[in-house]
C-alpha cells in the first residue's frame, strides 16, 4: 500500500524518509533545520530519528 500523501506525521517515526517531502517537511519543522541540515545529519548518523536529534543536540 501506499503512503497516503496527505499525512502531516510519517507513517513510522522512528526513521526518517528523505525521499518522501511530506516527511522531510516534517522533520525540518520538528528540528529547526534546512532539508540539506538535515541531510548532513542522516548521511553522519543514518535515518533514526532518535540518532538524528542527539546529531542536533551535540
Amino acid at each position: 500500500m501506499a503512503d497516503n500523501k496527505t499525512l502531516r506525521a510519517p507513517q513510522d517515526s522512528s526513521r526518517i524518509a528523505m525521499g518522501e517531502d511530506y516527511e522531510v517537511q516534517y522533520w525540518t519543522d520538528k528540528f529547526g533545520v534546512s532539508r540539506e541540515r538535515l541531510q548532513e545529519a542522516v548521511d553522519a548518523v543514518g535515518n533514526g530519528a532518535d540518532a538524528v536529534e542527539a546529531y542536533f543536540k551535540r
